[in-house]
């Protein structure tokens, strides 16, 4: 779709005005497809890359149907975290204001007495995580009866955290005649179950549905042994010297190890947890939105639903668990059509996860090395990998590693192939083969080599 504009899909004149202030002239493809359809009040199930500019596509529409001379709450919106539904309520307010709309979060976590006084304000549009939504509908202060849509914003994620019953009693608490939708950057069978009990003919709309992660993405990985990722961490920082990145680490009793390492060699970092007070994750990552942090070490819970506006980088400190886990750390950055750049550190174990992941999600994953301080194609390896596992090499070329040095010489273009094996599961594929005395390692404050040790010079 081209030459597009917000009016021609129905956007009313003052929203169009107010987004042309934020930058935004021209709808996204998912925003071009889905406006029109929530607007002429459809259900609608729509798959697209996170990224691509999803919330504007349910939230203007919603906002332009909202009648303020109804009292009550008329919308609601659920999301899976209490970070994405509060970027949601900011958004919501970004636009709604001069419309005289009342938004209003209900999140766990915040005092539950204070959302209550603010629900006897009767804001039109409420934005919440399903636990906290049912807990106030329960209580009969939440009221149900003029709420006209629902919608479920990364669907995916809030049935992989268990909210699936909490979502149902909303639902059910609503009229039956709401419009519903679910929007997500996968459709696990939680999703395409409830959407085909919940739903009346909806309309679905997927973007480029062969394509999981967004166009502008580049997927690089390295191969280091694990007791030198720490060190490969910091010069691939160094390297590409992102303003930002986002660092997942898998086990929490590590991430607290890496924060600890990277300040003390020099990069700023901070620990986000996912079991971290409000207070505590608002100063985080507004240090991290601002600038003053470099690197935001998190777990994969930690960081679900984080929308950080010009992200350029991601690193997976570990690999992720598996490929829908991978599209939504991927998502974090490259959204709304720009580039960016997905690093993942894995050891010689881990690499036929690598080929799993362009498999499985239609990527193109290649092996990068650090060397001479440069960033090069790597070696091709030998034929030492699993069965069905194939690269584009040379006939008798073998790894060749400089003295000292775990990363390999550069040589051709080592491509993973989107055939082969699938990977068996099992603790070492998730947690790199770490070993008792890994495990046993404290995931907060600095370690105990780093109180006498002087910072390493750059390479």
């Amino acid at each position: 779709m081209t030459n597009q504009t917000f009016a021609s899909i129905g956007v009313a004149q003052d929203l169009e005005a107010l987004l042309a202030q934020h930058g935004i002239n021209e709808p996204s493809p998912v925003q071009a497809q889905t406006i029109p359809v929530v607007l002429e009040g459809r259900d609608v199930v729509s798959k697209s890359q996170t990224g691509t500019g999803k919330t504007l596509a349910y939230l203007l529409p919603l906002l332009q149907s909202i009648k303020t001379d109804i009292k009550g709450t008329q919308k609601l919106i659920i999301a899976p975290t209490q970070e994405l539904a509060m970027q949601i309520v900011r958004e919501a307010q970004r636009y709604g204001a001069e419309r005289g709309i009342g938004v209003q979060g209900l999140i766990g976590g915040a005092a539950v007495k204070r959302q209550i006084e603010k629900l006897r304000e009767h804001p039109e549009l409420v934005v919440g995580t399903p636990g906290r939504l049912k807990e106030l509908i329960t209580l009969k202060k939440l009221k149900m009866h003029n709420v006209s849509t629902i919608v479920i914003d990364e669907a995916d994620q809030v049935f992989q955290l268990g909210g699936v019953s909490d979502v149902e009693f909303v639902l059910k608490s609503a009229l039956r005649d709401r419009q519903l939708i679910f929007l997500s950057a996968t459709i696990d069978e939680h999703t395409a179950a409830l959407a085909k009990r919940e739903m009346k003919e909806p309309v679905h709309i997927g973007i480029e549905p062969d394509r999981a992660t967004a166009a502008g993405l580049e997927h690089f990985y390295f191969v280091e042994e694990e007791r030198n990722k720490i060190d490969l961490l910091r010069r691939l920082v160094r390297q590409y010297n992102p303003d930002r990145a986002i660092v997942f680490v898998n086990a929490t009793e590590d991430i607290g190890e890496v924060e600890a390492k990277m300040n003390h060699l020099g990069l700023s970092a901070a620990a986000l947890y996912g079991d971290a007070d409000k207070v505590t994750r608002t100063n985080v990552l507004a240090a991290f939105r601002n600038g003053k942090i470099q690197l935001l070490i998190a777990s994969e819970v930690a960081a679900r639903g984080l929308d950080i506006e010009g992200l350029p980088m991601v690193i997976n400190y570990d690999p992720a668990f598996d490929s829908e886990h991978y599209v939504h750390r991927a998502g974090r950055t490259g959204r709304m059509g720009r580039s960016g750049i997905v690093l993942s550190i894995v050891d010689e174990t881990q690499i036929f996860i690598m080929r799993k992941f362009a498999r499985e999600l239609g990527i193109e994953l290649q092996e990068r090395v650090l060397f001479g301080g440069k960033v090069l194609e790597a070696d091709p390896r030998p034929d030492t990998r699993p069965e069905g596992h194939s690269f584009s090499r040379k006939p008798g070329q073998s790894r060749d590693r400089k003295p000292g040095q775990g990363s390999r010489k550069p040589g051709a273009k080592a491509t993973i192939s989107n055939s082969g094996q699938r990977p068996a599961s099992g603790k070492n594929a998730s947690n790199g083969g770490r070993t008792e005395r890994d495990q046993d390692r404290k995931s907060k404050g600095a370690p105990k080599w780093s109180k006498d040790r002087a910072p390493r010079s750059e390479e």
